[in-house]
């Protein structure tokens, strides 16, 4: 079993109040966790405005898999034209 871990860190350009951010993330994880069949939450930043942390988590039989969704989940995540990508990070036990 592999179980593969994605932190991501966002900013969000032109969000003016935690309700606005907290529309944009609950969509986005949503979408995400409705496509790819993975967990997603948010785990930091979150009284700040523009910027968020998230974590997905990915369990699967095979680390090739694994990683492979995970890699979905970014590039998805990355076109997204109102969210940046500051940095990721990819783990596997």
């Amino acid at each position: 079993m592999t179980v593969g871990i994605c932190t991501l860190v966002l900013y969000l350009p032109g969000i003016g109040s935690l309700k606005g951010k907290r529309q944009i993330i609950k969509s986005l994880k949503d979408r995400v966790q409705n496509r790819f069949n993975v967990s997603i939450a948010e785990v930091g930043d979150q009284d700040l405005w523009q910027r968020a942390v998230l974590g997905i988590a990915c369990v699967g039989n095979d680390r090739g898999f694994v990683n492979q969704v995970l890699d979905k989940v970014l590039d998805f995540v990355q076109r997204v034209p109102t969210i940046e990508v500051l940095d990721f990070r990819l783990e596997f036990n």
